[in-house]
């Protein structure tokens, strides 16, 4: 019987050389090559064809997919898959599976929250972006990414008519600019939060942050994240048009200083979620001046109104705040997401948040974007908003806006000439609120006529050809209808039109059964 003899001398190490390249070849054999240049073309021609063909069809698909909570994930895979599968699968599956599972927020007849699009310069500056894959943390990192932002948002800045002071930076969302400009305002005060902390200090007194009852839940957040408790943050009652109330604002700032606490800011907002009504920005700018407080301009969706002539009074005072924030990706055709931030007082930003290790020092006497935020990895998101600008021009992007405006004021017109619908708020912008009030149902109380409008809003988005929200304005259930979509005619506002109409009669007589 033979044995394995211990090999010795050069068989030996022919032998482990020869074991070491089988090895190799394996490890080799099993790495992912990328794919192809020719594949790369091909299938991104096929992708570009169907986002033409889903764009250009957005109105035959249903607004709401006819979706059940778990359904698509009962259709997928538990696992991820252990081999590679093919291109041209996985596409099947976004056109079988994904698109129609979709709440499709491009489609022309969504008219609900903010109408937010897209529009194709915006998608090829996202699509160059992901190419690019370029980090912008540094100018050293992403120079092109860096300069161009510092570019956009200063053509930004002179159509929205803002003085040069306000230097800008790109945020993600308008939830963080708000973070990012109470975090500056904190720092403001000179209390050495960044260095001592919040905690266990009998030397600071409680902080209080400002602002109406109809300001975004972000603004609360913002509160709550950066330690000063829900308790710090102080809702100012609104008038009849749902602005700020500036007498009771001056009196909560008197108290809270009598009380020992240190007004920190103010929150102004100029288009609020559910109205788009405006805070008296200039009469409280005089204020926060006057008593050393941080005013902050929440302008995430009018913002950009300011572009047109006929609006730009409505932002009076705004260039007397502290910062300003509004959201190019709500509207103004650029996609999810994009916010810009402008700030009279960058070195306080930079105060709050620059940290700078020692593998991120550099020479260059630039502004480094990291230097100004919470993150570090920036995608390069001042191109979309670079090729959107550049393809439709000034005048387009006004034409747009008014457009939308115009739409708006046309439904309105049409809730106030009819005897079963009234307005709950004035439309400034392109958000109509609105009720369902119909005669012959006069005795209902106020919950009943909640029910009856929440039952409209259930039909109309049931039918998937027009989706609403609603909202609560003085206790009352109100439907919106927020237009903001660069696809959106008089045609889609005229079959939902007819659809609330519809909506309205059946529920009715729904009613009205139930109460016999």
């Amino acid at each position: 019987m033979m044995t394995d003899v211990p090999q010795t001398g050069e068989k030996a190490d022919a032998l482990k050389d020869e074991a070491n390249d089988r090895a190799a070849t394996a490890v080799e054999k099993s790495v992912p090559s990328e794919m192809s240049a020719e594949d790369f073309r091909r299938y991104g021609h096929e992708l570009i064809d169907w986002i033409s063909q889903y764009l250009s069809t957005l109105d035959q698909r249903p607004v709401l997919p006819p979706i059940k909570p778990g359904e698509l994930k009962e259709q997928l895979p538990p696992t991820a898959p252990e081999e590679g599968e093919p291109m041209a699968r996985i596409i099947a599956d976004v056109d079988r599976l994904i698109a129609p599972n979709l709440t499709h927020w491009s489609h022309p007849a969504f008219f609900a929250y903010f109408a937010i699009s897209t529009s194709a310069p915006g998608i090829f500056g996202e699509l160059l972006s992901a190419a690019f894959n370029t980090n912008g943390m540094l100018w050293r990192t992403a120079p092109a990414a860096v300069e161009l932002e510092e570019v956009v948002l200063s053509w930004l800045r002179e159509m929205l008519g803002l003085p040069p002071h306000f230097e800008g930076i790109i945020y993600d969302t308008a939830s963080v600019s708000t973070l990012h400009a109470l975090a500056a305002a904190r720092e403001s005060l000179g209390l050495r939060v960044r260095e001592d902390g919040l905690a266990g200090r009998p030397d600071l007194p409680p902080l209080c942050v400002y602002a109406s009852e109809q300001a975004h839940s972000s603004v609360e957040k913002s509160v709550i994240a950066l330690g000063l408790g829900q308790r710090a943050f102080r809702r100012i009652p609104t008038d009849e048009r749902f602005r700020m109330k500036v007498g009771a604002l001056e009196r909560a700032i008197r108290e809270d200083r009598n009380a020992g606490r240190l007004p920190c800011a103010v929150v102004a907002t100029l288009g609020t979620t559910s109205t788009t009504s405006l805070d008296p920005v200039a009469e409280i700018a005089e204020l926060c001046h006057a008593n050393s407080i941080w005013l902050h301009v929440d302008a995430a969706y009018a913002g950009v109104a300011a572009m047109l002539p006929e609006k730009r009074d409505l932002f009076c005072g705004w260039e007397k705040a502290d910062s300003i924030t509004t959201n190019p990706h709500k509207w103004l055709a650029t996609p999810l997401d994009l916010s810009a931030f402008y700030c009279r007082r960058m070195d306080l930003l930079r105060q709050a948040f620059s940290l700078i290790p020692d593998y991120l020092k550099t020479d260059e006497p630039v502004r480094n974007p990291m230097d100004y935020g919470i993150q570090l990895g920036r995608r390069f998101r001042a191109l979309k908003l670079w090729m959107v600008m550049r393809y439709f021009g000034r005048r387009g992007l006004q034409a747009m806006i008014r457009e939308h405006c115009h739409l708006a004021q046309t439904f309105a017109d049409w809730i106030d000439d009819s005897p079963d619908w009234e307005r709950a708020a004035p439309v400034p912008f392109s958000v109509v609120c609105f009720r369902a009030r119909p005669p012959q149902l006069a005795a209902l109380d106020a919950r009943e006529i909640d029910e009856l409008n929440a039952l409209i809003a259930d039909r109309v988005n049931a039918t998937g050809r027009a989706f609403l929200s609603h909202t609560r304005l003085n206790g009352r259930l109100t439907l919106r209808l927020a237009i903001g979509n660069i696809r959106t005619t008089r045609t889609h506002l005229e079959r939902t039109w007819e659809l609330l109409q519809g909506a309205l009669r059946a529920t009715v007589a729904e009613m009205q059964v139930k109460r016999a």
